[in-house]
């Protein structure tokens, strides 16, 4: 099925022609209304995407075309626990880590809930022993720092949050994240750690992922330079489900921390994969993030299609990538906790919709999964916004805004807000020539000297952008907003009718980066690889020698 074919789909690229050329502008002066019609709020958050160029007839038409390819039926398959990772066989539960209403979810006839709840409690009772100082190293200091070692889903989530939560540390806490199996990542990370006082996290749920047992097993090779392999249980614990390999690596199993095959790397930070943040900001507010996350999960399950959060979001780039041709989206939070946050939604979006088979197994003609990236403002505004701005492409953007900030003795929220809300005003409305020449003529331009400079000042505007307003960045909110992007790529996802939760693209480097590795390391003659990638082996081998 191609929704090239639905009448709904067709009838928005006739919308499309009819409106391209609307101007927001003109839309905001003609309508003072356009902001309540074009705005959601879900608890503390609120969505303004009335800076979309866009019409009360145009959200009616892509709601009419999420009811086409039964959105709503797809939402309740995955909150249910059917296996829509049909590639895998799997579920897609999520959703079930952080359902605080504790409703059963079953999965091939058995209700996942009681386990959930069960790797929670030891999470729970893990993290109270780490905080109190039950939980003691080698030589019985207490823990100071927590080294997470995992990669992808693993590294990225984990890492973000406990970012983005500093202000919820626990008092003499630490984190560190290693992920790169570059050796720089690991070896500045341990030189400022004391063995006696450290907490490894290894995180892999194979427990064979080469990039994170290969710093895991160096991480344990400088722990022994100080200390015992009986020590190692004292100060390696594990979120896996290979507990054979586990146990092999010196770790005590009663320290592993499940996690389940319904659960994808990239949204696993709600699992036991979450178990650094846990212990960095405590097991309450780890609790609170899951609490988000299920505010925005209800929010998603019950509230009318036109007027939920995730499946506008989810609409609006389908408008902008698949009609006005937009080949990336950028995410600025204008929050500096929030630095990783548009790294984990690269992830999330292009490892789930940068697809180009569809579920039956034939090529998409359409595009899919757009190009995330962004960094936090104000730094964009000195760098790439110039291309937002005045480039060729069409980039919508997200601009997240927190009112408060943690930092109260800091006064300069109000500018860092000034700045976010500025940059959403200047995408919509530009700068006319007009204006431009008045404003050239005030400052003494005048003649071929105004002529010349006067392109150049020109501001199209007319470039769309979402605000995501929220009173402070809390753990519930930040749940909230992780959530909302995990169903608006679920939501595009439905539409282009491709499997988001497999990741098939990863592989093929990884089995070709195991056939090159004993070529490298060895001086024997080399196996069949292409020409440019045998000279290069031979290249690296003499700059070794």
């Amino acid at each position: 099925m191609t929704p090239l074919n639905i009448a709904e789909w067709q009838s928005l690229d006739r919308h499309y022609s009819d409106t391209k050329d609307l101007s927001m502008r003109e839309e905001f002066a003609f309508d003072s209304d356009r902001f309540e019609r074009f705005s959601l709020r879900s608890g503390d958050l609120l969505l303004d995407y009335s800076k979309n160029r866009i019409t009360q007839d145009t959200i009616q038409k892509l709601v009419a075309l999420a009811e086409a390819v039964d959105l709503q039926q797809w939402i309740e398959r995955m909150f249910s626990g059917e296996q829509i990772n049909h590639t895998e066989q799997r579920a897609v539960l999520h959703t079930a880590l952080r359902n605080r209403s504790n409703t059963p979810v079953m999965v091939n006839g058995q209700n996942v809930m009681p386990r959930v709840n069960m790797v929670l409690d030891k999470m729970t009772a893990f993290c109270e022993k780490v905080h109190s100082g039950q939980w003691l190293g080698f030589s019985g200091k207490k823990v100071t720092d927590i080294i997470n070692i995992g990669i992808g889903g693993s590294d990225l989530g984990p890492a973000m949050i406990c970012d983005a939560l500093k202000p919820y540390a626990i008092d003499g806490m630490r984190v560190h994240f290693v992920s790169n199996v570059d050796g720089t990542d690991l070896s500045t990370t341990l030189q400022s750690l004391n063995p006696e006082t450290s907490l490894f996290v290894v995180a892999s749920k194979t427990f064979t992922t080469q990039e994170t047992i290969t710093n895991a097993q160096s991480a344990r090779n400088w722990f022994l330079k100080t200390a015992t392999q009986a020590d190692v249980a004292k100060h390696f614990v594990a979120v896996s489900t290979n507990a054979k390999e586990v146990a092999r690596f010196g770790i005590d199993t009663a320290n592993m921390f499940e996690i389940w095959d319904w659960v994808g790397g990239r949204y696993s930070l709600w699992s036991a994969i979450g178990l650094p943040i846990a212990l960095y900001v405590g097991m309450e507010n780890f609790m609170r993030l899951l609490d988000g996350g299920h505010e925005m999960d209800k929010h998603f399950r019950n509230q009318p299609l036109a007027e939920n959060m995730p499946v506008i979001m989810g609409l609006l780039g389908i408008w902008y990538i698949n009609f006005f041709d937009a080949q990336t989206h950028a995410i600025v939070p204008y929050d500096h906790s929030l630095a990783r946050f548009p790294s984990h939604m690269q992830q999330l979006d292009m490892e789930s919709n940068g697809k180009f088979i569809n579920r039956q197994g034939a090529r998409v003609s359409y595009k899919t999964g757009p190009v995330i990236w962004g960094t936090p403002g104000t730094n964009g505004q000195h760098a790439y916004f110039q291309l937002i701005h005045q480039g060729t492409q069409l980039i919508p953007v997200d601009f997240l805004l927190p009112v408060n900030s943690h930092y109260p003795e800091c006064e300069h929220q109000s500018i860092l807000l000034a700045n976010g809300l500025a940059q959403a005003e200047a995408l919509m409305k530009g700068k006319t020539a007009e204006e431009v020449r008045e404003e050239l003529i005030k400052a003494g331009y005048e003649g071929l000297e105004l002529d010349e400079l006067l392109p150049h000042k020109v501001f199209p505007g007319n470039r769309p952008s979402n605000v995501l307003l929220f009173p402070k960045l809390t753990p519930e909110i930040l749940g909230q907003l992780i959530a909302l992007y995990e169903h608006k790529i679920f939501v595009q996802g439905v539409i282009w009718n491709i499997n988001s939760f497999d990741q098939w693209g990863v592989e093929l480097g990884k089995q070709l980066a195991k056939a090159i590795l004993p070529d490298l390391k060895s001086n024997a003659e080399i196996s069949a690889h292409d020409s440019s990638t045998t000279e290069l082996i031979r290249l690296i081998r003499n700059l070794r020698q």
